[in-house]
């Protein structure tokens, strides 16, 4: 076993929970499940596999949570991981991280790992979509969880990271219906975070930086920063453009189409339309915006989320 425990946040998840667990066998010395009160096996599967189950009610957004979990599950191995329930590694991965995580030197504080993205049993290749690096892998101590309520990363607070070769699979099994539910629910948090960037709500020391020539998170933060200057509408359009034909989206095929049209087209426009309709009943004044936030969204601005 290599000295790492890995942190995966659950709810109702038992269509992936042991396939995840099963491929950190290899190498995971402790596997911590934060469970939001699911009402499915989820539970009873992790248990069964030898992980350890913390129950807590979920606080409305994966920061906080994972944070949570950090705090207090009493974490004493030198690594740490973060991986979704609906995620798993290859073997290849597997077995590369048994290897080289042992050896690094003490200045290595975190590891980037490219995540292969299925959709609807298609491995989604193109439209700017693989690869992509997420660090997902750091040295105790050494990392924090940005506090937001969209799109939050592990930041490292000392050393520097290198990237591992192979890759982990992010393949949702629920279905068609059950990804829109959940992006619908994601499409408010994005509103949300996106108003705080346009009005300046609140800056988090702990946030990843924005650099045009740093990482691929620091690159796509300073890009967002560009894309949420453009108009309402006209820039879930010009996305999709970019996504499908610039990046030859269209090269994944039928399922390319769907996932590129809802994840990089109708999402994006859904956020644009929650924003709209924000705008519509507060009328651009940002202590409006902040009121309907809190008391319709349950999103405080003003504090970490």
């Amino acid at each position: 076993m290599v000295d790492i425990s890995v942190i995966i946040l659950t709810y109702n998840e038992e269509k992936h929970i042991e396939r995840c667990i099963e491929s950190l066998r290899p190498f995971a010395k402790r596997v911590i499940i934060i469970d939001s009160c699911s009402i499915d096996q989820t539970v009873e599967i992790a248990r069964s596999m030898g992980a350890d189950v913390y129950s807590r009610k979920w606080p409305g957004n994966h920061a906080q949570q994972f944070q949570w979990g950090l705090d207090n599950t009493e974490i004493d191995t030198e690594w740490i991981m973060k991986i979704d329930a609906d995620e798993f590694v290859l073997p290849e991965l597997a077995e590369e991280i048994s290897q080289k995580l042992p050896k690094l030197s003490e200045e290595i504080t975190g590891i980037y790992i490219k995540r292969r993205v299925f959709f609807m049993g298609k491995w989604i290749k193109y439209g700017g979509y693989y690869p992509t690096w997420l660090l997902r892998v750091w040295r105790r101590d050494k990392g924090v969880m940005e506090q937001r309520w969209m799109d939050e990363h592990i930041k490292l607070t000392d050393g520097k990271a290198i990237r591992f070769e192979h890759d982990f699979v992010d393949d949702n099994l629920n279905g068609l219906t059950a990804w829109i539910q959940k992006h619908n629910d994601y499409a408010t948090k994005e509103a949300a975070e996106t108003l705080s960037i346009i009005y300046g709500f609140k800056e988090n020391e702990d946030s990843v930086a924005q650099n045009i020539f740093g990482t691929q998170e620091e690159r796509k933060r300073w890009l967002k920063t560009k894309y949420v200057s453009m108009p309402l509408f006209v820039r879930p359009a010009l996305y999709f453009v970019y996504r499908y034909f610039l990046k030859a989206g269209f090269l994944d095929g039928k399922e390319g189409l769907i996932w590129h049209t809802l994840q990089g087209g109708w999402y994006r426009f859904l956020v644009d339309a929650k924003i709209f309709e924000i705008y519509h009943k507060a009328g651009r004044e940002k202590s409006a915006i902040l009121d309907i936030l809190s008391k319709e969204h349950g999103i405080d601005l003003k504090k970490d989320c």
